[in-house]
């Protein structure tokens, strides 16, 4: 496990980071606490979602990817943060879980949530089906090129979190408790 720095007492560019963290988020969950350990790697992390944060795609659709991509590589950790935040912006507890399902009763989330799984499963490789869904449903090429950016940015965190194992800081969902 990595070690957790503290935002009080860290300086230079980790403590900086971290103080950035609180501010984009109004906390400093753990995860980045642990990603501090590597500046550049956390700095890469927060410009990347920063950018992502004015695209295109709303809030609840970051979050669904988030979610699914999270599930599929198994991150708990990142499951349990995008179910607390999905809950923060309103989604209901069946949209959740539809989301950890990658699926969807309005047909064009379905249709992103199925091109996310094909692009995970088939590492970046999607299916033309999958591909070619995303667009009949009215996915544009901005919106579809973010969707594989927040795809790789969730990657990137759930990929540290299996590395650094920090302690679950987020409510966690029923289905997670051992």
């Amino acid at each position: 496990m990595f070690a957790l720095l503290d935002p009080a007492t860290t300086t230079g560019q980790a403590g900086d980071l971290l103080a950035q963290t609180q501010k984009q988020l109004g906390r400093t969950p753990n995860l980045y606490r642990a990603m501090a350990n590597s500046p550049a790697a956390l700095a890469g992390y927060l410009a990347f979602r920063d950018q992502l944060q004015h695209g295109v795609l709303d809030v609840r659709m970051r979050e669904r990817i988030a979610l699914l991509t999270a599930q599929l590589n198994h991150c708990d950790y990142c499951v349990a943060a995008h179910v607390f935040r999905g809950q923060k912006i309103g989604m209901s507890a069946d949209d959740l879980n539809d989301t950890r399902h990658g699926r969807s009763t309005d047909p064009r989330i379905h249709a992103a949530l199925t091109f996310v799984a094909a692009q995970l499963n088939g590492r970046g490789h999607a299916e033309a089906a999958a591909r070619d869904a995303l667009f009949a449903q009215g996915w544009s090429e901005a919106e579809a090129g973010e969707i594989v950016a927040h795809v790789a940015l969730n990657v990137l965190s759930n990929y540290f979190k299996q590395l650094a194992e920090p302690a679950l800081d987020f409510p966690v969902p029923p289905d997670l408790l051992p």
